[in-house]
């Protein structure tokens, strides 16, 4: 076998093992339940790794029956805050699970073998 020669068993044995790590990554993601909160803890939001809303909790403190348009404009708020922020934790959350596979994929991974 010549220096630049790729080994195909060890290329193959490679990308299983990069996706089996991938499908435990995403699997990890899909089980998370990543909480997001507006307004001190007023409005939470659960969302998966996906970013999929689970949960939405409102605190029956914020409603004011007294002025119902500005309660829900209030609400309305802090819920997309809340979302926002489960959103911006699960993201945070991909990039952890899956940010070293995409490196192992374009950053050196099938890039370390001979030939490529």
């Amino acid at each position: 076998m010549n220096p630049g020669d790729v080994n195909l068993q060890q290329l193959l044995e490679q990308a299983q093992l990069m996706q089996q790590q991938l499908v435990s990554a995403q699997q990890e993601l899909n089980d998370a339940q990543i909480e997001g909160s507006s307004g001190g803890g007023l409005v939470t939001a659960v969302v998966n790794g996906s970013g999929e809303l689970l949960e939405l909790k409102i605190n029956p403190s914020v409603i004011d029956a007294a002025d119902a348009q500005d309660t829900a404009e209030t609400i309305a708020d802090l819920v997309i805050a809340a979302v926002r922020d489960a959103v911006r934790a699960a993201a945070d959350l991909q990039q952890e699970k899956l940010g070293p596979l995409a490196q192992g994929l374009g950053g050196g991974g099938l890039g370390q073998l001979p030939g490529f």
